[in-house]
């Protein structure tokens, strides 16, 4: 079995998607290092994508799923080589989530659309969604 686990940032909100009549969430989560480069005594930052999508019912887990939110995210990793716009073959990370769980506060400045009256975007809610049968509505 090949598993992949990562801690990062939520690059962008989630957003919910149809395939074969089946509900995906997508969203993008970036994992940055820093190090001091070995040959120049530089710091450096290298940040690594991975584009995730969760396959569930319970598509309402997506509103916590905003941009600068920390996330650890479990599942599957797949790879994929793509031609850019400038002609070059890139690679890509891929993960097919089977655990998501939200980390700290969400980094996002400003408050939007995704908080409604009462309900603040924290980890109690998010977990209670996450432990809630998908035909069952938490509110």
């Amino acid at each position: 079995m090949l598993k992949i686990q990562i801690i990062g940032h939520v690059g962008q909100d989630a957003k919910i998607n149809q395939v074969n009549n089946r509900k995906v969430i997508n969203f993008s989560v970036a994992h940055s290092e820093r190090f001091k480069d070995a040959e120049t005594g530089k710091d450096v930052e290298k940040t690594i994508w991975v584009n995730c999508g969760y396959w569930t019912d319970n598509t309402r887990v997506a509103e916590f799923l905003t941009k600068g939110r920390m996330v650890f995210i479990e599942g599957f990793p797949s790879a994929n080589i793509f031609t850019n716009k400038e002609n070059q073959k890139m690679a890509g990370l891929n993960c097919r989530c089977t655990n998501i769980q939200l980390l700290g506060k969400n980094d996002r400045k400003e408050e939007g659309a995704h908080q409604s009256a009462g309900a603040e975007n924290n980890v109690d809610e998010f977990e209670k969604f996450m432990n809630t049968p998908a035909d069952k509505d938490v509110f």
